[in-house]
């Protein structure tokens, strides 16, 4: 089995904690933080999708001050 190919996000500043997202071989995303690379996240697409369009969109911003 060959390991994922990491890829840093955008966003993510060089002195911050980092995500990283690779694509698995069975069209699943797998995900992890810098601080933690042992620690990975796996999901799908159409998971993924909702989340990032809410993030991109600010309105989890309300829900991190609470």
């Amino acid at each position: 089995m060959s390991s994922p190919k990491w890829q840093k996000s955008s966003y993510s500043e060089a002195a911050s904690s980092c995500l990283y997202l690779a694509a698995g071989t069975t069209g699943a995303i797998h995900l992890r933080e810098s601080d933690t690379p042992d620690t990975v996240l796996t999901t799908t697409p159409g998971r993924l999708r909702p989340l990032i369009s809410a993030l991109k969109a600010g309105s989890l911003d309300r829900a991190l001050v609470h």
